[in-house]
């Protein structure tokens, strides 16, 4: 955990450079295949920095995401399997080296994408679930591609929009509401969205 730390104070130094905003897109992009540290960590501060260019960089962080989660895509379809079905060395370092992968965790995924596919998208881009689990996963069970980038755009956007629009309204104030309720406000969001779908999912 201490690694993790060092992490996160490395990427929150980025605030008070001049390229942050490069660095904004390439941690979101990381964030999204592999990096631990969410880019909201750098978002916030930037956009309390320079509020009038708040949805600049909320922009920034949700092309770089789904930059990102098209590489991840890719790691899982293309070097997450053997030929025979197995993991690979490449998924055993994930599994080893990346907080947050297990192989039993994905074996959970595996069942949520049975059952709502494309769908549990929305969940792992809005939530504070990590959004790497997710990309990988997708490309490794094969998730309809085209689908998997709508619903990664949309949740994805979302997430880093409502951040930056509560900070371009409220300034500093917001940033201690953010750090205490986003997540809850941001996994009822996505209770309620999923709800929706599984509700139109029997009625048809």
């Amino acid at each position: 955990m201490k690694y993790i730390k060092e992490l996160y104070n490395w990427v929150l130094s980025w605030a008070e450079k001049p390229s942050g905003p490069t660095a904004l897109g390439l941690i979101s992009t990381a964030e999204a295949s592999f990096f631990p540290i969410p880019p909201d960590v750098l978002l916030i501060p930037l956009a309390l920095g320079k509020r009038e260019k708040a949805f600049k960089f909320a922009l920034i962080c949700s092309i770089g995401s789904i930059i990102g989660a098209t590489i991840g895509y890719g790691i899982g379809q293309g070097v997450w399997w053997t030929k025979v079905g197995s993991f690979s060395n490449f998924a055993q370092f994930f599994f080893d080296h990346i907080p947050g992968f297990s192989h039993e965790g994905f074996e959970k995924i595996k069942a949520l994408y049975d059952e709502y596919n494309f769908m549990i998208v929305f969940t792992a881009g809005f939530t504070p679930i990590p959004f790497k689990l997710f990309t990988i996963s997708a490309g490794a069970f094969h998730v309809n591609f085209p689908l998997f980038i709508f619903a990664s755009i949309v949740s994805r956007s979302a997430r880093f929009f409502l951040v930056a629009g509560l900070i371009n309204k409220y300034g500093d104030p917001i940033r201690e509401f953010i750090d205490k309720y986003f997540n809850i406000l941001a996994i009822a969001f996505t209770v309620l969205l999923v709800g929706g779908f599984v509700f139109i999912k029997i009625l048809l």
